[in-house]
Formats: structure tokens, C-alpha cells, sequence
């Protein structure tokens, strides 16, 4: 808009002069008789300036020209035939689409939400035959929104029923769009649950299986190794179902598929009989957890640590079911809720003054949780280090005045609230077996905070370590052929908790930073591969030459390439992260 201003102006401003020569001489006959002849040098300076304006306004018309035929748009488009110096009005169809820490976005015009499976097999054909992208997505709960695309993309959310329990097998058959809460409380009643939870409840059940999401717990696989069989509805074989009985090859493939191998419509999860679960808390430190290791990943049927850099503490979170003889622990806390959380209050008031920060009184501070409160307070100076040592002092003592117990059913208690928008790198790697750990874990983790004190980064809190057991999914980074293997899963994370545009750029900034340290330093060392919902494609090309390289040493990219191009020969599944990271030289 503003070149147009500009363009316009400049049209003004040419005409005022033109009018401006041309007014007194033609004012009066005597005037234009007795006007004096012009001296040679007066012609010369009026052609001169004659020559000027008539380049300022081709220049105009040039520039004009250029802006409206620059313009990408479609050959349908209403807007076509706009005139030179209007600029074109978004489309009204026009969806804007971003995930949950706003960190990516796309804006598309092909925003499918089908209802019925017989509406989302048209979808894919048309797409197919017209060769348009239709990449699937979920919630849009990846930190690096896998699912996005510009191109296009079609959603499940209305595709979200229980199609069937059996409750002898303990297997439940749902449409893929069903979020993981709906299809708990769906079940629940026929005394089922899922085996194992992520930190929240808001995916879609394709997209918690696509990206071959986990929970915690060394006895425990990823959430794919779950699923018995799957409905795909593929753009080259139309509708087919996958199990281990069906095409093994395939289904295993597929279970972890990233969206690319075809739009999950149906899957059959095997379930577990609901059940309470007890939650311990307890606070330890680094020479006490690697006493204690190897007793709390066999011991435990669920169990993470979360570390606060800069500090020696420990959070030991485990989960087990309640004794069916002893029930519930009885315990009462040290500490009340109000009082665990009294003294972050006060750092938070005491660092208003600090910063010169006028309070928003429309917020009462004694109604926010600590994760609320940690937002706030690392707003008042997200980078400065001794600023985030304070912070994380303060979540340090949190977590020391809310030691005990708290019981629940399980999709209650495993789910963890990770606070607000940020970004996150999550890397598994293999860690032994449940019988003889290679304490590599804690090693990992060793390394990890001398990094962060040796480059004095920025860190806050929690540094999150949990385990699984293998899956037999190729394309998972806790894929094994061994049963008895173990993976630790840690994440290193830097919140957004600010609408500042150049504050969550240069938080962003020192992010990629920090990640780019762990994965220069860590990596490699320890066999580390990043999880797929949380893999950030460089943009550098030798970087990205590099990351394709490692990606192939540790999954079979050929084979998962090779059932692409047979299931999605025209690529309408796909997007840029995909295609970079797996890339095919017949891309359309």
C-alpha cells in the first residue's frame, strides 16, 4: 500500500507542475504578444525539465507495470483483471493455519474437512487426478507443524467416532480424526483405556500415530506400537487396510508414515483395562539418581526426570498402579498449593520493580499457576542469563515444597502441563536394555548441562528425560529388533512468552542456537535422532545435505521412498519438509 501512495503522489505532484507552466502564458493575449522572446539558455533549461518529468513518468508506469505483473496469482482468480496501482484484496477463501506455539504458519485456499470416509476417498482422487497438494494434518500440535502446507490440506476433525469396542480383545476401532481425550472418554465406560499417554490430550489419533508419538515408561513402546491395523485411503490404490497379517511390510512401515504414505482414516488400537495410578514426586539430585537408576526404570511402570539447568536438582516423577491391598498412600503435604507457590510470587513482584515494570492489574497473580507465573516472569528478560539462574532457582524450591503423592485415572494423571508457546527439540537415542542400562542417559544429560554452563545459555526449565521400550515401526527413532532395548527420549526447550514480535525472533534466534550446540556436540556421540514432530529442516544446504545423510544411516529412507512413490506418485501428500527431508527428483 505504501508504493501505491507513493505512486500516486507522484502523479499528483506532475500534474500541479504541468499546470503551473502553462497558466500565465495563456492568461491574457497581451500577455502571451509582449512576453519577451526566450533567451537560448531558458529553452534549453525548460527542455531539460520537460525531459526530467516525462522520465518520472514512465518510471511511474514501469514501476507500476512491474508490481501488478509480480503478483503470483492463479488464472482464476477475481482479481485478475485489477488495474495497475490497485493492489489485489485477499481471497475470501483464503485459511490461515498455524500449530499450537504460533511458531509455524501457512495461509491456503485448500483447507479440506471431510465427514464421511466415502467424502474423503473423493477428496484424495480429485487431488490425485488434478495433481494438487492435500497434505494431511491434525490439531496442529507439532512444535515444527509437520503438517503444514501452502499448497493445501485436508483435516479429520469431523471424522472423530468410536466405531467399535471389543471388549474381550480390548481393542478399539476409531475414525483417525477422534482427539485422544474424546476417544478416552468415549471407552471408558467399557472399562478401557490407551496403555500410554503423551504429555496432553488434544492430538487426533492420526497424528499421534503418524509421528510416532510416546508417553513414558522403560516397559512401555511408542504410541504406534499400539496400533493393529490401519485404513488408508491412498491417492494411487484408493482405500486399503494395512495389519500384520495384511501386508506386515507395509503396515509397519506405514504406522509411522508422517502422513505421506496416505491419509489415516481408520486405525484399531489395542487398549488396557482403565485403572487408578499413583503419582510420587519426589526432589533428588545427580549422585542419588545415578545410585538409583537402573531400581527406578524397572521398578517403575512409568517414571521421568525433569532437570533445572543451572541448579543440581532432579524432579523424580513415577507412576504406578494403586495396591489393590494397600490402596492409596496416605499422605499429607508439607506445604500447601498457595504456599509451594508464595515465594515465586514475590521474585515475580520484586523483579516488577527490578525491570521498571508497570503491573497489569487486570491479572490477579494469586490466581496463576506456577507454569502462568514462570511466563511472566521470564517475559521481564527471556535472555539474560542470570535472570533465567533466578527463575530457575525459584522452580527448583516449586518443586521441593510440592513433593508427595496424587492419585488418578491414568489419563488424568500421566499428562504434564508444559506451559505456553515455545520452541522445543526432543532427540531420542538408545539407552541399553531394562536389564543392564548403559547409563548413557545420564551421561547424555551430564554433557548437556556443562554445555549449557560452559556457553552460559540462556536455559530455563525443565530439561524433560523420559524412556520406552522399542517399536517394531521402522521409521520410529525407537525402532529395534530387539524387544529388550530401551530409548531415553530428552528435550531442551526456550519459551515464547511474549507477543513481541522482535522479542520471540530473538528468542527464536538464541534457540537455534542452543539447539544447534546440542546437535554439533551431543548427537552424533550418542546416536541421537530428533523426533519427527519436532525436526527442523535447515535451511542451509549444506547443513540439509548433511541431515539427509544422517537420516539414512538410520532409517530405511529408500524403502519408505520406494512406497511413497507406488501409494503418492504425484507427491499430493506431501510438503516442503517432507520433500527436503526425503527428496525425490520427480516432485511435482
Amino acid at each position: 500500500m505504501q508504493r501505491a501512495l507513493t505512486v500516486k503522489r507522484s502523479l499528483q505532484s506532475l500534474h500541479r507542475i504541468a499546470n503551473s507552466t502553462t497558466k500565465n502564458p495563456l492568461s491574457s493575449g497581451r500577455a502571451f504578444c509582449n512576453a519577451p522572446s526566450p533567451s537560448p539558455s531558458s529553452a534549453s533549461a525548460s527542455a531539460s525539465e520537460v525531459r526530467k518529468y516525462m522520465g518520472y513518468t514512465a518510471l511511474v508506469l514501469f514501476c507500476g507495470a512491474a508490481t501488478y505483473y509480480s503478483f503470483p496469482f492463479p488464472e482464476n482468480a477475481k482479481h485478475k483483471k485489477a488495474q495497475i496501482f490497485r493492489y489485489a484484496p485477499l481471497p475470501e477463501e483464503l485459511h490461515t493455519v498455524s500449530n499450537w506455539s504460533g511458531t509455524h504458519e501457512v495461509q491456503t485456499r485448500v483447507f479440506h474437512q471431510p465427514e464421511t470416509l466415502e467424502e474423503l476417498e473423493k477428496v484424495v482422487k480429485e487431488a490425485n487426478e488434478n495433481k494438487y497438494r492435500i497434505r494431511p494434518v491434525g490439531s496442529g500440535l507439532s512444535p515444527n507443524g509437520i503438517g503444514l502446507s501452502r499448497a493445501g490440506m485436508v483435516n479429520l476433525a469431523l471424522m472423530d467416532k468410536v466405531l467399535e469396542v471389543d471388549k474381550e480383545k480390548k481393542r478399539v476401532r476409531v475414525q483417525a480424526g477422534i482427539r485422544v481425550q474424546q476417544l478416552v472418554d468415549g471407552i471408558k465406560d467399557q472399562g478401557l483405556t490407551l496403555q500410554n499417554f503423551a504429555s496432553i490430550r488434544e492430538q487426533q489419533i492420526g497424528g499421534i500415530v503418524q509421528v510416532g508419538a510416546h508417553g513414558t515408561g522403560a516397559r512401555l513402546p511408542p504410541i504406534d506400537e499400539q496400533v493393529i491395523s490401519m485404513k488408508l485411503v491412498t491417492p494411487a490404490k484408493g482405500t486399503i487396510e494395512v495389519s500384520k497379517e495384511k501386508d506386515p511390510e507395509l503396515f509397519y512401515l506405514a504406522r509411522c508414515g508422517l502422513g505421506g504414505l496416505g491419509v489415516v482414516a481408520e486405525v484399531t488400537i489395542q487398549c488396557v483395562d482403565r485403572q487408578e495410578l499413583v503419582e510420587h514426586t519426589t526432589v533428588s539430585n545427580m549422585e542419588e539418581i545415578k545410585k538409583n537408576h537402573k531400581k527406578l526404570l524397572s521398578e517403575n511402570k512409568h517414571v521421568k526426570y525433569l532437570y533445572i539447568p543451572y541448579t543440581d536438582t532432579v524432579v523424580v516423577v513415577t507412576c504406578n498402579p494403586v495396591s489393590k491391598w494397600k490402596g492409596p498412600p496416605k499422605f499429607k503435604p508439607k506445604y500447601t498449593t498457595d504456599e509451594a507457590i508464595q515465594h515465586v510470587r514475590d521474585l515475580y513482584r520484586e523483579c516488577l520493580k527490578k525491570y521498571r515494570v508497570v503491573p497489569d492489574n487486570s491479572v490477579d497473580i494469586n490466581e496463576l499457576s506456577f507454569t502462568e507465573l514462570r511466563d511472566k516472569l521470564l517475559a521481564l528478560n527471556p535472555l539474560n542469563k542470570d535472570h533465567i539462574v533466578k527463575v530457575n532457582q525459584a522452580e527448583a524450591e516449586f518443586w521441593r515444597k510440592s513433593e508427595g503423592y496424587r492419585v488418578g485415572w491414568s489419563d488424568e494423571i500421566l499428562g504434564f502441563d508444559c506451559g505456553g508457546q515455545q520452541w522445543v527439540s526432543e532427540t531420542c537415542f538408545p539407552a541399553g536394555t531394562l536389564a543392564k542400562p548403559s547409563m548413557k542417559d545420564l551421561e547424555y544429560i551430564a554433557d548437556l548441562k556443562q554445555l549449557i554452563e560452559k556457553e552460559e545459555i540462556p536455559a530455563p526449565a525443565p530439561i524433560e528425560q523420559r524412556w520406552t521400550a522399542s517399536t517394531k515401526s521402522p521409521m520410529s527413532p525407537a525402532s529395534s529388533s530387539r524387544e529388550d532395548d530401551i530409548f531415553s527420549w530428552v528435550g531442551i526447550i526456550m519459551y515464547l512468552p511474549t507477543t513481541d514480535a522482535r522479542q520471540r525472533k530473538d528468542i527464536t534466534e538464541e534457540f537455534f542456537h542452543y539447539r544447534h550446540l546440542t546437535q554439533t556436540r551431543l548427537w552424533d556421540t550418542y546416536s541421537s535422532y530428533e523426533h519427527w514432530a519436532k525436526i527442523e529442516v535447515p535451511k542451509d544446504k549444506e547443513q540439509l545435505t548433511a541431515l539427509q545423510a544422517r537420516l539414512r544411516k538410520r532409517f530405511p529412507v529408500d524403502a519408505y521412498n520406494k512406497a511413497r512413490t507406488e501409494l503418492d506418485p504425484n507427491r499430493i501428500l506431501s510438503n516442503i519438509k517432507l520433500e527436503k527431508l526425503f527428496p525425490l527428483s520427480d516432485t511435482i
